[in-house]
């Protein structure tokens, strides 16, 4: 058998120090990351950096799950602390503040940003971004993205915008479900669009085109997030992140998070045949049981499906995810349950409602509106997105 060659690439991270080191020479340099934040030798970019003749490395930032990924949930705050290896304090944008203070960026010239984003709206790395540009604007700092692959390709763009007035630590602004962007694109449409006006550089990558999806390139994986273990999570991430405002577990505390869903309710059979059913492009859903070792349904045996994605690009999985929610919802009225407040720092909203950036979605289900209405609505904004988005795209 063949062995499947995957497309070279070069990261911005490996584009700066081989052919763009002037950007940080001469400067102090501040660095937001964590441990995805690797080159295709999986050498860390601080570790690269605090080596580097020309570069002076002061100031480190985490964002939500720390700099080394080890906290799992939502809603825990990391702290402030020292780095082991390189003995520089790193800041937690996920803790008291989740923008840079004055005081944190008091030792830097540049901040540079590298983290690895999955496309999915609902990601706090983003939004993490978005208040670092916010906070260079105001302290008269240099921002510079290096860029990294949308792991779910750059072509597709699925989902209801955000609506004004929904904003959130998962949802700061007007833009689709899944985006199609990769992080140096969002960068400069929340720069000029959301007028946040920073001194923003992007470094692109080489060789990468909007129709890669990550595991089709050589870049290397590191989980970006504790429940984000393979390109196969990201891809239905946008599916089945929905399922995080309600009660029904969304795979936490299994080997598979969000490609599984269940509860201990549901009867796995009914749910899988009730989902084929809709004949959903480009995904079978296999019935299975399990057991979630922690958070909701703990210690319980759960019925549920297992999302097996066997076409990316027919795959739409914020209708998928929808109609997931809308099946179990529609089976099991008794027992299904939204997800109680809070969520991500929203202490007065429905949690689902959050994640949807709209209340009206809930309100389909609760007032039994068609599938096809349903459909309808989940295009609610895009094309205006699109002719947004074209002006930002790098490749």
């Amino acid at each position: 058998m063949a062995k499947l060659q995957r497309k070279p690439i070069k990261l911005g991270l490996e584009k700066i120090l081989d052919e763009q080191i002037n950007l940080l020479e001469n400067s102090r340099v501040g660095l937001v990351c964590n441990q995805a934040t690797v080159d295709h030798r999986f050498r860390h970019a601080a570790d690269l950096f605090f080596e580097h003749p020309k570069i002076n490395l002061t100031t480190l930032f985490g964002p939500q799950h720390g700099i080394r990924g080890d906290v799992q949930d939502n809603m825990i705050e990391t702290t402030h602390s020292i780095d082991r290896d390189t003995g520089l304090p790193v800041y937690s944008l996920y803790s008291e503040t989740r923008e840079p203070t004055e005081e944190m960026l008091r030792d830097t010239d540049v901040l540079v940003y590298d983290l690895q984003d999955v496309g999915c709206r609902v990601y706090t790395f983003i939004y993490t971004m978005a208040n670092a540009m916010r906070s260079c604007a105001k302290f008269g700092k240099k921002f510079i993205v290096l860029d990294r692959p949308n792991p779910i390709g750059g072509i597709a763009v699925e989902g209801n915008v955000l609506e004004i007035g929904h904003e959130s630590f998962v949802g700061q602004y007007p833009i689709p479900m899944r985006h199609g962007l990769t992080i140096g694109e969002l960068a400069g449409l929340f720069n000029h669009e959301f007028s946040i006006g920073c001194d923003l550089e992007l470094v692109k990558m080489h060789n990468w085109s909007r129709d890669d999806f990550y595991d089709e390139t050589d870049a290397p994986w590191v989980m970006p997030s504790p429940n984000m273990p393979t390109v196969e999570t990201a891809v239905v991430f946008p599916a089945t992140v929905y399922f995080e405002g309600t009660q029904v577990s969304e795979g936490r505390g299994t080997t598979r998070p969000f490609e599984i869903v269940g509860a201990s309710y549901i009867n796995s059979k009914e749910y899988s045949e009730a989902l084929a059913s809709l004949k959903l492009s480009g995904v079978i859903f296999r019935p299975i049981e399990f057991l979630p070792t922690f958070q909701k349904h703990a210690g319980n045996s759960c019925g549920g499906v297992f999302l097996h994605v066997t076409d990316r690009l027919t795959f739409e999985p914020v209708i998928t995810g929808l109609a997931m929610i809308k099946t179990a919802f529609d089976l099991y009225p008794e027992e299904f349950k939204w997800k109680n407040p809070p969520y991500e720092y929203v202490f007065d909203r429905n949690p689902f409602d959050v994640i949807a950036g709209t209340t009206k979605i809930r309100e389909m289900f609760e007032q039994k509106a068609s599938w096809e209405e349903l459909k309808s609505f989940c295009r609610t904004g895009v094309e205006e997105f699109l002719l947004i988005r074209e002006k930002y795209l790098l490749y």
